[in-house]
């Protein structure tokens, strides 16, 4: 599978998003979906993703499998460069740190976010690489405001 203009495909779902209180149709019609906010790693500019999740408690749970390509999302790069990220879900928007998780913790999450969500597991079938899988917490300074 060659490379996706991720920021074409992108930008209707982020104005629907926004336009309907976080409700969007097509693929994630029904699904649950949030607006990831991170600083581009070489750039520093924002650079918004849509992306399925699950909570875990109080926390956010999503996966960079980037449609089932051979590499990570961008936005999965940029938190590696910095894990700090904003939020939208569930017309909240907060800042939150993303820790990556191994071990029997993503395995379980990973395997809650494909029940959740059929697409992803079609995803890791399509590719090689291990997908990673991330927690996102409130910051403690995070104030709750809508989005």
């Amino acid at each position: 599978m060659g490379k996706i203009d991720f920021l074409a495909y992108n930008k209707p779902i982020i104005e629907e998003f926004r336009a309907n209180n976080g409700v969007v149709g097509g693929d994630y019609e029904g699904k649950p979906l949030a607006l990831i906010t991170t600083k581009g790693a070489k750039s520093g500019k924002d650079r918004v993703s849509p992306v399925s999740y699950i909570n875990d408690g109080d926390r956010v749970v999503i996966a960079a499998t980037n449609a089932g390509l051979d590499y990570h999302p961008q936005w999965f790069n940029n938190l590696q460069a910095n894990p700090v990220l904003t939020v939208e879900v569930l017309g909240e928007r907060y800042e939150a740190r993303a820790t990556e998780l191994e071990g029997e913790e993503r395995t379980r999450l990973w395997a809650d976010l494909v029940a959740s969500n059929k697409l992803l597991g079609r995803y890791e079938s399509k590719t090689t690489r291990r997908i990673p899988v991330l927690v996102l917490e409130r910051t403690v300074t995070s104030e709750r405001r809508t989005a």
